[in-house]
């Protein structure tokens, strides 16, 4: 999973992981190995073919957010994942023999994967054993052959760090007994070739449920709420099922856009979402992009939502729109337009549209940093405001927002900015 979401800022976007933890290597956006239906995908073992997809589906499943920190070697470990029961650490799965899986068996990777189990010990589910369960074999060994090519890097895993009785391991057999399943649960319907395959990119593959599912109080996914959105993280997944990514205007074409830029009308990817279309989505195939989006959105897609018209009191709106125009307008425009390579528009933007405000609020109290997005396309850093604006000022630039472009209540209170404001999260 990528960095701090469960088990791991230009103001907004679709916040946190579509595709959550895991989607791909390099292709030249159209046809790739990994189009073909999920399961056909079987290669010569050892082959450059089998290899060579092996590389798309690493990069499919996100493997280098969560194994491959900014200055180490590829797929080394080493990158913190904060949860509620303490910090995990992405291990090293390059081929060394000491302290990597060079001396595993593709059986072995299989067994990691699909159970949860190394020929040590077993895992927690930072790892994201729950979604690759539905991998196949095929991939697995795919997967397994591109990582034995890789040179080996003698770096130790770091332990997490838990406190009792989450560091007593053993206890994972245990809850695998009633949270592990075969399959996890569908948000969307659909029967066509291109839901299939999507429904395994962002399942198995994406494992887009370990973000935008909610948890209960034993860490498992509430896979009667699948994809409805989590708020466990500093920045919150969104709600990503057909009715909620309706409900802030997606549209097909537009989060297509998105998994394959990080931008679009409904704003940029940022949080933990901005690693996940740095390092996966944006290699997807063209089908496989589209698949995935026909998953998300269904065989039958909703139309967007028009923005609602909000009646609130103007004067009460006048504090937020004088902040507004002195701290935001100048990047963001005076209409809320946005400046191209600059910042994106409040206008028709997702989190601003959102009926809950935690990801706004957490941007304006944090800023966002500067990205750069696939192509020429980048957005500067958005300053976090948590040091010059109050709570209350806080809360009355949210309220303008959302009324003036979100079609959402004017109603934030000091106090919920001041409730995000004393959270620590760690990144």
């Amino acid at each position: 999973m990528t960095k701090a979401r469960y088990l791991r800022k230009t103001l907004l976007g679709l916040a946190a992981p579509v595709l959550a933890a895991a989607l791909l290597a390099a292709c030249d956006g159209g046809s790739s190995p990994a189009a073909s239906a999920a399961g056909q995908n079987a290669a010569k073992p050892g082959s450059a073919d089998q290899i060579a997809l092996g590389r798309y589906l690493t990069k499919a499943a996100d493997c280098a957010a969560c194994h491959t920190t900014a200055t180490g070697a590829p797929f080394a470990g080493g990158v913190e994942l904060a949860s509620p029961f303490g910090k995990f650490y992405g291990s090293n799965i390059t081929p060394d023999k000491q302290h990597g899986i060079g001396k595993w068996s593709a059986d072995q990777f299989y067994k990691a994967l699909h159970d949860g189990v190394t020929p040590e010990k077993h895992l927690y589910p930072a790892m994201p054993y729950t979604s690759y369960r539905s991998m196949t074999r095929a991939d697995s060994d795919a997967i397994y052959a591109f990582l034995m090519q890789q040179k080996p890097v003698a770096v130790p895993t770091r332990e997490p760090d838990l406190e009792f009785p989450y560091n007593m391991r053993f206890g994972m057999m245990f809850w695998n007994v009633p949270f592990l399943k075969d399959q996890l649960s569908d948000a969307s319907s659909g029967q066509s070739a291109m839901w299939l395959r999507g429904q395994y990119l962002g399942n198995a593959l994406g494992h887009c449920a370990e973000c935008h599912t909610p948890r209960g109080k034993f860490g498992q996914l509430d896979l009667s709420q699948s994809l409805t959105g989590s708020t466990l993280g500093r920045v919150a997944a969104p709600d990503i099922t057909p009715a909620g990514l309706a409900a802030v205007g997606w549209t097909a074409t537009d989060l297509q856009t998105f998994f394959a830029t990080g931008i679009a009308p409904q704003g940029s990817a940022y949080g933990e979402m901005f690693p996940v279309v740095h390092l996966s989505t944006q290699y997807l195939s063209k089908d496989d992009l589209s698949a995935v989006t026909t998953y998300l959105m269904g065989d039958k897609p909703l139309p967007p939502e028009p923005v609602k018209s909000i009646t609130a009191d103007a004067m009460a709106l006048d504090a937020g729109k004088r902040l507004y125009t002195a701290v935001c307008a100048g990047c963001h425009g005076f209409q809320g337009n946005g400046k191209p390579h600059v910042a994106v528009a409040m206008k028709g933007n997702s989190t601003v549209r959102n009926a809950n405000p935690h990801n706004l609020i957490v941007a304006m109290l944090d800023g966002i940093e500067a990205q750069k997005f696939p192509g020429t396309e980048s957005l500067q850093d958005m300053p976090g405001f948590g040091g010059q604006l109050s709570d209350k000022e806080l809360a009355q630039l949210s309220n303008y927002l959302r009324a003036t472009w979100g079609g959402q209540p004017a109603s934030i209170s000091a106090d919920q900015v001041k409730a995000l404001r004393l959270t620590t999260t760690t990144h």
